[in-house]
């Protein structure tokens, strides 16, 4: 393998991309890129996906330069190559099934083929040896296309900098199938469609069922993906043990848009998302445990009747390849997966919780918004604020609150409790176990499927285009209750619940996306719209005494900003008393705390991370409003490198200086570090900034606040060491360029 800049640093963060022999057919694939010897993180163009046919037609191939992907046709098609090529791994050991579907109760395959001796590890040889069982779905054809947007996108543009592509540009390759001839099913057509994206070792997957007879059929369950893949050779894994754990070691991360649960990140919100232990092999343990078999499928169901003449669509199963076992560069890969796959999550308008929603005081807000730069009001939790007050009065006096917030430039929205909110019980999660109201994640809960479901569902959709208003807080979106009820309108039963209010929730969502509704949701909806998310956070830290608490939200972004990019994730800082605390917990009366008011604006305007700012007022005095402004000014000036992804320096302890490093290589300015000094005194220390993910490969123009440019020779490593000088209690910033 070509010695590159990319190996080097790659290798050195501990992906061993240096010692690996590729084959042939791999080293053949790499060599045959545009741009191979770039660092797909610094620069991507020249990792265009493809579609390629080879082996006298036998094989279709699906590559970027990044990842290959290879399908044998006959006698029946299935994945018999999945290889990493910035490792030069294969990933793939075995073949199985392209998807399996359980219809009208009979299990059945999608492709695949049979016959492999060892399960082990997988050779080509072997391929014309292997058969096609005839009670499979039978390969008929293939379909080449380009990418499709997932749903509708109507963009806003002054709340980001980088205008990225929808859909994501890349291939498509669908494969039709017929039933075969020993399949109990008869007149059903399967899809299984594959996007693969530029620039990114990133691929989609979803099946489609479509039913050619003239009865409906009924869609017991279904695996989307089924891959053997190598073991990972890490010691003490199974497959009970934690998501987040698997995800950091295992060499792919896999997500679908069937994520929910509450928990605010990809690992734990991934129910369809499984890791096995593989029996049809002898792994290391003799219990086969070793977790190197994915299975993506609902955890229930769907049990969903398929219609004459009608076709039903899967999730879609996104899997991204890892290069290295470095966390920063993983963590990278994710956030960029994010930003290609859901790039409104890129949209970060600064906005501010109304406590009172009285139009008098809602109007005071907005004015202040407009005087000091914020972007958004949000009517909060509390604030007397009911988007499901459908009177002709309430609607007209909302609508001139829209009307108002838009002359001032202004988005404008409210919160909404969704799950947690109790009800009748006729429109409660029913629990399977006790026939009773119960069962629900987040206590009692109404079901997605219920009629009260459907009037708020209604109520929601007519409100928004009434209105004006282009914000909404769902908190407590679907968090993947299971209902046992056989009564509700949205679904039959025990099987179905969680795949119906799964589809009622996100197509809910969709609709916003299209609609350019901002979305704030404690979930992982963003594959199917949601704006942002709670960055992690413990609301009680805020009802601590105040001195506490600009440290406490500097270590939960460090630690949030992992997966997440800045823009992805809210903090939340409330003005006035929260859960308790009294007068030494909040911000409240302002001018008198304007020390701490100031340094929580620069820590997290600085980190470029958005808080709710929940008061009724963003300052009392012309100092206030100054202060505000200075720190909202620094923000939008630097806002597109501010945007940009986090490289972790330093936890914040508290017993030394902390910091962070936004870096990005497609700006005049590649990195801006915040540093922050939490001791009483002032400091001086050497800060090691490590400027590879800038794309600066030999020096560095480095500017210390508004100080001269320096330049920098940068060391073997890509870093730079910048001595600083930071007065107590305070924090400094770097630029780069």
């Amino acid at each position: 393998m070509q010695f590159n800049r990319r190996n080097f640093i790659a290798g050195a963060l501990g992906t061993g991309v240096l010692s690996v022999a590729p084959s042939k057919a791999i080293a053949e694939e790499t060599t045959h890129q545009q741009s191979s010897s770039a660092d797909w993180l610094l620069d991507a163009s020249g990792y265009k996906a493809q579609i390629t046919h080879q082996d006298g037609g036998k094989e279709v191939v699906l590559s970027n330069g990044l990842l290959r992907r290879v399908f044998r046709l006959a006698p029946n098609a299935a994945t018999v190559a999945f290889d990493n090529l910035m490792t030069g791994e294969s990933v793939l050991r075995s073949v199985r099934p392209e998807a399996t579907l359980t219809l009208d109760d009979y299990a059945l395959s999608v492709g695949g083929l049979h016959g492999q001796p060892v399960e082990n590890y997988f050779l080509p040889e072997w391929l014309d040896q292997m058969t096609a069982a005839p009670r499979d779905f039978q390969f008929l054809r293939l379909e080449e296309g380009r990418t499709r947007a997932r749903f509708p996108w109507k963009r806003v543009a002054e709340w980001s900098t980088e205008e990225l592509p929808w859909p994501p540009p890349g291939v498509s390759l669908t494969f039709h199938y017929g039933a075969g001839p020993q399949s109990p099913i008869k007149n059903v057509l399967v899809r299984v469609r594959y996007e693969l994206y530029d620039g990114i070792p990133l691929l989609a997957k979803q099946i489609e069922v479509e039913n050619d007879g003239s009865s409906p059929i009924v869609l017991n369950s279904f695996q989307a993906e089924i891959l053997a893949i190598v073991e990972s050779g890490v010691e003490k894994l199974s497959p009970e043990s934690d998501n987040e754990l698997l995800d950091k070691v295992l060499p792919i991360h896999v997500e679908t848009d069937y994520d929910f649960g509450g928990n605010m990140g990809a690992a734990q919100d991934n129910p369809a998302v499984r890791w096995k232990g593989d029996p049809s092999y002898g792994d290391r343990y003799y219990e086969h445990q070793t977790p190197c078999l994915l299975e993506c499928a609902p955890p229930v169901g769907p049990e969903i009747e398929i219609a004459s003449g009608k076709t039903w669509g899967s999730f879609t199963v996104f899997e991204l390849l890892h290069d290295s076992s470095d966390a920063e560069r993983r963590g990278l890969a994710m956030r960029k997966m994010m930003t290609v796959l859901a790039p409104w999550i890129q949209e970060n308008p600064i906005y501010m919780h109304a406590r009172y929603a009285e139009p008098d005081k809602v109007k005071l807000v907005i004015d202040q918004c407009a005087d000091v730069g914020f972007e958004m009001v949000i009517l909060s939790f509390g604030s007397g604020f009911n988007i499901e007050n459908t009177s002709a009065d309430y609607l007209k006096e909302m609508k001139e609150l829209a009307d108002y917030a838009k002359q001032k430039g202004i988005a404008i929205g409210g919160y909404s409790l969704l799950a947690s909110r109790g009800g009748r019980r006729e429109d409660l999660v029913i629990d399977v176990k006790t026939d009773r109201p119960g069962g629900g994640k987040f206590g009692p809960s109404p079901c997605l499927g219920s009629h009260w479901a459907e009037d708020y569902f209604k109520t929601l959709r007519s409100f928004f285009p009434y209105t004006g208003m282009n914000v909404f807080e769902n908190d407590g979106s679907y968090p993947g209750d299971f209902c046992a009820s056989t009564e509700h309108p949205g679904h039959k039963g025990y099987l179905d619940s969680q795949w119906r209010q799964w589809e009622i929730m996100s197509e809910f969502y969709r609709w916003c996306r299209g609609q350019g509704i901002y979305l704030t949701v404690p979930d992982w909806y963003f594959l199917n719209g949601q704006s942002k998310t709670g960055m992690g956070y413990t609301e009680n830290d805020w009802s601590l005494p105040r001195e506490y608490q600009p440290l406490i939200e500097r270590q939960d972004i460090y630690d949030g900003t992992w997966e997440k990019t800045p823009s992805m994730g809210w903090m939340h800082v409330p003005l006035m008393q929260y859960h308790g605390g009294g007068s030494a917990a909040t911000v409240e009366p302002l001018h008198q705390n304007l020390a701490h008011y100031e340094t929580r604006l620069a820590d997290l305007l600085g980190a470029g991370v958005q808080a709710a700012w929940r008061g009724d007022r963003l300052y009392d005095t012309d100092e206030t409003k100054q202060a505000v402004r200075k720190w909202v000014s620094f923000y939008k000036e630097n806002r597109a490198i501010l945007d940009s992804d986090i490289i972790h320096l330093r936890r914040p302890d508290g017993k030394d200086w902390d910091g962070i490093l936004h870096a990005n290589p497609r700006l005049k300015t590649r990195g801006l570090a915040m540093i922050y000094n939490p001791l009483h005194d002032e400091i001086t220390r050497e800060i090691k900034l490590p400027l590879y993910y800038t794309g600066l490969t030999k020096t560095a123009q480095i500017q210390i606040q508004d100080g001269p440019a320096k330049t920098y020779h940068l060391e073997r490593d890509y870093s730079a060491l910048v001595p600083v000088r930071i007065d107590g209690k305070s924090r400094t910033w770097i630029t780069v360029s």
